[in-house]
């Protein structure tokens, strides 16, 4: 199929670009790797009056390491260099591990950061990262800039933070706390496909060995990244043992809300959850113990 007609312009500036979307407001759709709305429009799921292709404002593809060891990453950045770029593997190691999960290479040679995130889509991996790393996204608009946290982002299938005129422009990573260990790990039928599961761990060990902070991120187990909150609380203060690991992996099948597909059922989903949550709480503690001393 071939997509609506729609009106296009290629903006090389972000103040043509916020120029634009304040004058057209509603009817535009921001462009930018394209995997994901290029589709949809050939399907004509999406038809936009106007397309804006974000593609020539280079001043939005950047990474720069901050001082005390977070990063600050320009939106339209392609997702092959968060997957290469040693900036990324020193200070976001759980970004840099994730990548090779997402698609195969052509599709991360094109996709960018910021529209993965600006997609919403619950079965993504880069808004599991982001919100388990505490990511904080800058958006402007003809009126000015705002801050969201990575956690009020999210909205929804699909559905996000952004309001029409508004351009998600840079994602600031804090740096990760000493002895913080991380992992993600997935199940996909095939390798590049959508993941039936997958979970980020974030663990932070405390000076006697206990675990002092903890976060787990699901992806496809709801309407978008899902927080599992209770089980990182069931963690934080007890010493990292298969017990511990079981029971909050237990509690974390209960929070996940998975909507099965032709690949797995939720009550499938849910034991994946559980299995892999297990597997990811290990690595995440053994790295804590090695790592950031």
């Amino acid at each position: 199929m071939k997509p609506a007609p729609f009106a296009y312009f290629r903006p090389d500036s972000l103040e043509v670009c916020l120029d634009l979307l304040h004058e057209h407001g509603g009817e535009a759709k921001l462009l930018a790797g394209g995997q994901s709305l290029v589709p949809a429009m050939n399907f004509r799921l999406a038809q936009p009056g106007i397309l804006i292709d974000l593609n020539r404002i280079t001043a939005l593809d950047y990474v720069q390491p901050q001082e005390g060891g977070g990063l600050r990453i320009g939106a339209m950045t392609r997702q092959r260099r968060l997957e290469i770029d040693p900036a990324i593997a020193a200070a976001a190691p759980l970004l840099a591990e994730t990548m090779p999960h997402i698609a195969h290479v052509q599709i991360r040679n094109r996709g960018t950061l910021g529209g993965s995130l600006a997609h919403a889509d619950p079965a993504a991996e880069l808004p599991v990262i982001a919100v388990a790393l505490g990511a904080r996204f800058r958006l402007r608009s003809w009126h000015g800039e705002r801050w969201v946290g990575a956690a009020d982002f999210f909205q929804g299938v699909l559905m996000t933070a952004l309001v029409p005129e508004e351009v998600l422009v840079e994602v600031d990573l804090p740096p990760l706390a000493a002895r913080t260990g991380w992992s993600f790990m997935e199940v996909a039928p095939r390798a590049g496909d959508y993941a039936m599961m997958g979970v980020a761990v974030v663990v932070t060990l405390g000076e006697q060995g206990e675990v002092s902070a903890a976060r787990l991120v699901y992806l496809n187990a709801g309407d978008g990244p899902v927080d599992a909150r209770k089980a990182a609380q069931a963690l934080v203060g007890r010493t990292p043992s298969e017990d511990v690991f079981e029971e909050a992996a237990a509690i974390a099948s209960g929070e996940i809300d998975p909507l099965g597909n032709v690949h797995a059922t939720p009550q499938y989903q849910r034991h994946l959850a559980r299995v892999l949550t297990r597997r990811a709480l290990v690595l995440a503690v053994e790295r804590a113990g090695q790592e950031r001393r």
